[in-house]
């Protein structure tokens, strides 16, 4: 797992191959057939392993906070492995360090009245929003934004879209910082599927 790991981080998902990790090794591609079926499997230890790197306190009883702290951990520890987010995206996986992440999550969500559907829900939610996010970030972040706008402008001076133009007349709200509409989005989803946060 460690040396597929190193080969994603250095040279991306594509190039994590059974015959290439066991080069790394030092060995052939037969010999990983004897613990791995194929590089599935391969890959489920590497998103495993991934959540090894989380850093986990005991809960505060501000359970809002507490996963607002796992989700900005999972967002660095995803943009550490800039392979990781389109894997929790299309191969979410419960290994033992999973695990682990998934009781730390119902041990923040343990005051709040939520049933154990709701609880597993926002779980699954808040894995996928980082994950969202952090590939939107690392695919360009404010530079594609910024070719969207100017596009946008386009599109809205030349008339053809009314109802944009008169919404675009609006004055605009300072941008946010990045971290700060991370936390908010978070912050906003887990209150529509948990009911609003503890009061501040």
């Amino acid at each position: 797992t460690a040396a597929a790991l190193a080969v994603a981080d250095r040279e991306g998902l594509d190039a994590v191959s059974m015959r290439r990790v066991a080069a790394e090794l030092g060995t052939g591609a037969a010999s990983l057939y004897r613990y791995l079926d194929n590089r599935d499997d391969l890959l489920d230890l590497m998103i495993d392993a991934t959540g090894g790197e989380y850093s986990f306190a005991e809960p505060t009883g501000d359970w809002l906070a507490d996963l607002l702290d796992i989700a900005q951990q999972a967002r660095a520890i995803m943009r550490r492995h800039s392979w990781l987010a389109t894997l929790v995206a299309t191969r979410p996986v419960l290994g033992p360090n999973g695990l682990t992440l998934l009781e730390q999550v119902l041990d923040a969500l343990t005051p709040h009245p939520a049933d154990i559907a709701a609880k597993l829900e926002a779980f699954g939610m808040l894995n996928a929003v980082t994950a969202a996010f952090v590939q939107n970030e690392l695919g360009g972040g404010s530079a594609a934004q910024q070719r969207n706008a100017a596009y946008l402008y386009h599109v809205v001076t030349s008339g053809e879209r009314p109802r944009l133009a008169r919404l675009l007349e609006q004055p605009a709200p300072p941008a946010p910082d990045p971290a700060d509409r991370f936390a908010d989005i978070v912050t906003r989803m887990l209150a529509g599927l948990l009911g609003p946060p503890p009061p501040g």
